[in-house]
């Protein structure tokens, strides 16, 4: 999995050493209330080591789930930039829609860090061909929805397409890049 830069930041591949960072993050509520469609806090270091495992699993030329740092080296959060589950019962497609996320750890909020991370791997996506990127969000996560707003992404309302729930749905197209 590549190794993604801007100004203040490094996105890497998430390493083994790196469980107890992702295991005081995402074991606060506050943190994951908003992840998926079934949120849940960490438990236990080995939960982290899991989900490490899975995250480096996710291997691809364009797509990946990185470990966000600060060009130092501290870490401060997670980016996702993967293919998006649909709801049950949409039709087929031949081409997965692909998603971004973030979230970071709450010594890093107001930063400007998720911007600047979802900016850069936008970037970097479109410059290798991607032709559309999505970002859900529950429809009560208004910091995510200014990230997006701050991204330039369109809000097309609310949809029941991913995830069996309803989210607010933002677009980016490298058109508007």
């Amino acid at each position: 999995m590549r190794v993604i830069t801007s100004d203040r930041l490094l996105l890497r591949p998430w390493h083994a050493d790196d469980a107890d960072f992702l295991f005081d993050m995402e074991s606060r509520w506050e943190v994951v209330r908003f992840l998926g469609p079934n949120p849940r806090t960490l438990r236990t270091r080995e939960e982290a080591l899991a989900s490490i495992k899975h995250r480096r699993e996710v291997d691809h030329p364009i797509y990946g789930i990185w470990a966000v740092t600060t060009r130092e080296g501290s870490l401060v959060g997670n980016l996702a930039l993967v293919p998006i589950p649909l709801s049950a019962g949409q039709p087929p497609i031949t081409q997965p829609e692909v998603e971004i996320g973030w979230h970071l750890h709450p010594h890093a909020w107001g930063t400007g860090y998720a911007t600047e991370a979802a900016r850069t791997v936008m970037d970097d996506a479109f410059a290798q061909g991607l032709t559309r990127i999505v970002a859900v969000t529950n429809v009560g996560n208004e910091t995510s929805q200014a990230v997006c707003r701050r991204l330039g992404m369109a809000h097309l309302g609310q949809t029941t397409r991913y995830y069996d729930t309803t989210k607010e749905l933002f677009e980016k197209l490298p058109v508007d890049w």
